[in-house]
């Protein structure tokens, strides 16, 4: 047990997820790179999805300095964050059969483009059907998921299958069941969850292989550029208008 206060455990315990997904996840984040570089490439648009406390990772790749200007967020009214009230309400929407297929009815993916969705547990409706349907139309999926959640808990989705089996790519944030790394004596639960931290930061991790595959292709990433250093409104005025018939959060 480690002597260190919980504010120092819980990084340590962060820390080592980190170097868990940098080492046992690099071939899995190289793939995912690549499949969206492909799809610039290849006139596609680039979506991310998350629900609840799963769309902070997903909201992290968007419209963000330093970041790929073609990723959009594919909103889902009420589950979307922790905004909705009451804040149960997300977590109940996540179960709702048929949702998912409503929401991309209306949405302007289509064949071709690729789909990022993060579901930590990956067990609920919502993610497994919006996988399950997008792959159908032809859109490339790469889940974010915790794989050991498929053995740890029960799928929620009525084929009894999660987010992982319907996914081109898997990348496995290796979040324990339950995402919460410390317990103490005192504390009558776990807590201290990680799965933000070790997602976001996975997301970026592809993100930059994206950047830089794009590039040894002799292809300039459309990157973004902070607006609080000089220039930075204009270099993203430039991207923006070169690329806006695949960048949605404009309109």
């Amino acid at each position: 047990m480690s002597d260190r206060k919980p504010a120092g455990q819980f990084l340590d315990a962060a820390i080592d997820l980190l170097h868990r997904v940098r080492d046992e996840e690099e071939a899995a984040v190289e793939a995912a790179g690549t499949l969206l570089a492909d799809t610039v490439e290849e006139g596609g648009r680039l979506f991310a999805f998350g629900a609840g406390h799963s769309s902070l990772a997903a909201q992290d790749v968007v419209y963000r300095a330093g970041g790929l200007a073609l990723m959009n967020l594919l909103t889902v009214p009420g589950v979307v964050g922790v905004d909705v009230m009451p804040a149960t309400l997300g977590s109940a929407l996540e179960r709702v059969d048929g949702l998912a297929t409503a929401v991309l009815d209306s949405s302007p993916l289509r064949a071709g483009d690729a789909l990022v969705i993060v579901s930590l547990s990956g067990r609920n409706a919502l993610p497994v059907e919006m996988a399950l349907t997008a792959r159908a139309r032809g859109v490339r999926v790469i889940g974010v998921t915790s794989v050991a959640y498929a053995t740890g808990t029960r799928s929620r989705h009525g084929s009894g299958t999660f987010l992982k089996d319907h996914c081109d790519l898997v990348l496995d944030s290796k979040i324990a069941v339950g995402d919460a790394e410390l317990t103490l004596d005192t504390v009558p639960a776990p807590f201290a969850p990680a799965s933000t931290v070790v997602t976001a930061a996975l997301l970026q991790a592809v993100l930059a292989t994206t950047a830089a595959v794009l590039a040894d292709r002799g292809t300039e990433p459309p990157l973004l550029r902070s607006g609080n250093v000089d220039g930075g409104h204009e270099w993203n005025r430039r991207v923006l208008e070169q690329y806006g018939d695949r960048i949605f959060y404009r309109r």
